[in-house]
């Protein structure tokens, strides 16, 4: 979908700047060029479609839908199956992200989304295919839907809505002034569009600095961190390599097709599966650069819980996955 993005990129970068395939800066710029511009593009195109979406269909009834049906936690699958079919990295997730949350979708719901995108989708799965077998493959799928449906059920149970920040309060007081508007006037679509817009730019300019910072940040750590830095740390003796390895992948940033090669070479170097699928649920799943994107929604406090939350179930998955296979 973004292929013309990196040809960009790559123009630039190794054309215009004449800079030479494999140096680390020059990889850093590239990462920076193309998820930078990807992400804005996510976020004008999301933004936008779920401002229309929302101004026919407003908050309080989606709300009200969700509290009055009992759907007995189908509603966090049905975000985490929404999850597997969005090919998005952690932070090209989080534009949905603000736009499920600006939509009134209740957060536990969002984080199942959230957390589930990046980790399992179909480029990801046709790899894993190819590099650990169907059974693996299968085990992980699995494993990686019901990691987004629990941590969505036990974060909405934590009832973290007053750690939102007051930029999203703000976002969603005026999106419910505006829907009130739009149905007490009986607007057209036409007439609706240029208070659309209006709020679609107030949205991008409060984001885009933290977009650049974190993007920065993830392009950095791409660039100049070797991936055979943490394997050291991996060895099958050590009891503690599955939340070692979880949290050593924290400063890395990648998507799960950037990552799955990686954790092959672990595993062929004797790193226990669990372990090395572990490292890349934390690689794909949990990032500095999706953490700087979420600090314009979510309070520090929010970040930690939500980083916790997810942390400890990857570690749960890594040392299931050391017993099962």
């Amino acid at each position: 979908m973004f292929d013309w993005i990196q040809h960009i990129a790559d123009w630039f970068v190794y054309d215009i700047l004449n800079l030479n395939k494999g140096q680390h800066l020059a990889e850093a710029l590239n990462f920076f060029i193309y998820d930078t511009t990807k992400i804005l593009i996510l976020l004008f195109v999301i933004i936008f479609f779920m401002g229309i979406v929302n101004s026919y269909f407003p908050i309080d009834k989606v709300k009200n839908y969700l509290s009055r049906n009992k759907l007995y936690g189908l509603e966090y699958l049905m975000a985490s199956l929404f999850g597997v079919v969005t090919p998005f990295c952690s932070c090209s997730s989080v534009p949905l992200f603000i736009g499920f949350v600006r939509g009134g979708i209740p957060l536990g719901v969002t984080f199942a989304f959230l957390i589930t995108s990046p980790l399992v989708n179909e480029v990801a799965i046709g790899l894993f295919v190819g590099l650990f077998g169907l059974k693996t493959t299968i085990i992980y799928v699995v494993s990686g839907i019901l990691l987004g449906t629990i941590s969505g059920v036990i974060l909405q149970k934590l009832k973290l809505e007053s750690y939102l920040t007051p930029w999203v309060k703000e976002v969603l007081a005026n999106a419910q002034k505006d829907q009130d508007t739009f149905i007490a006037e009986k607007q057209t679509l036409n007439q609706r569009l240029p208070v659309i817009w209006d709020e679609v730019l107030k949205i991008l300019k409060g984001v885009i600095p933290y977009v650049i910072v974190g993007i920065a940040i993830g392009g950095l750590m791409h660039g100049y961190i070797p991936e055979g830095f943490f394997e050291q740390y991996m060895a099958k003796d050590n009891l503690l390599a599955v939340p070692i390895a979880t949290l050593l992948a924290v400063p890395m940033y990648s998507n799960a097709s950037g990552i799955l090669p990686v954790a092959q070479v672990l595993v062929a170097k004797g790193i226990p599966l669990g372990t090395a699928i572990a490292f890349m649920m934390g690689v794909v799943g949990l990032s500095l650069p999706e953490a700087m994107l979420l600090k314009k929604v979510m309070t520090f406090k929010l970040i930690a819980i939500f980083f916790g939350v997810v942390t400890l179930c990857i570690i749960i998955s890594g040392y299931l996955f050391n017993i099962l296979l």
